[in-house]
């Protein structure tokens, strides 16, 4: 069975990302279960680019097909913050309970029209023979007023989606993976990876 590695080290995302990709043909490891370590500098200016960077470093590391993604949260009143800096936003050590609250308390005082944002989230697939595929998804949704729900990780407890009258954290697993942005972009690439006859 072929293998993909995918470099990222946080169980939560491998778990989703296992689940959406189990029609593939294919065997899905970390960086960890892969026997791989690597501090990748992600200098990029989009998520895209840090996505790229990311499975690029890899696969040349490897030898292998790397997928790598790069999401977060973007809030329109906070100029698009966190942003790409949504897993270092006030520090890669600070919990997502604080980083949660304080974006609730930066929002204090802001009508719900104006609390619109969005989950992006880029997936690269970096292969041997340097080629490099990219896709895109994104779900969007508002900042709630507390955080609710005990599901999803990271920002999913503040992300309140208006059409299902809960947040991503209030979902059940197979129903976030349906709409999520990673479900989003991770189905299109596994659509984009039938194609490659080598890892039929």
């Amino acid at each position: 069975m072929k293998r993909i590695i995918f470099a990222t080290g946080n169980e939560g995302k491998m778990k989703e990302i296992r689940e959406i990709l189990a029609e593939l043909p294919v065997e899905v490891l970390s960086m960890k279960e892969a026997g791989i370590q690597a501090d990748i500098v992600e200098d990029g200016k989009t998520f895209e680019e840090n996505a790229v960077i990311k499975a690029k470093a890899i696969a040349e590391l490897s030898g292998e097909i790397v997928m790598a993604d790069d999401s977060g949260l973007e809030i329109d009143y906070l100029n698009g913050e966190p942003g790409i800096y949504s897993a270092r936003y006030m520090g890669e050590d600070t919990s997502y309970r604080i980083k949660n609250n304080h974006l609730i308390q930066r929002l204090e005082g802001v009508p719900e029209e104006k609390r619109t944002a969005r989950f992006v989230c880029a997936i690269a697939a970096a292969f041997p023979d340097k080629t490099v595929w990219t896709t895109e998804g994104v779900v969007e949704g508002i900042i709630g007023y507390e955080e609710k729900g005990e599901n999803g990780f990271g920002y999913d407890p503040i992300f309140y989606l208006p059409e299902y009258q809960c947040t991503t954290a209030q979902l059940t697993e197979e129903k976030k993976n349906e709409i999520s942005h990673r479900g989003k972009a991770l189905r299109k690439m596994a659509e984009k990876l039938k194609e490659r006859v080598d890892i039929e």
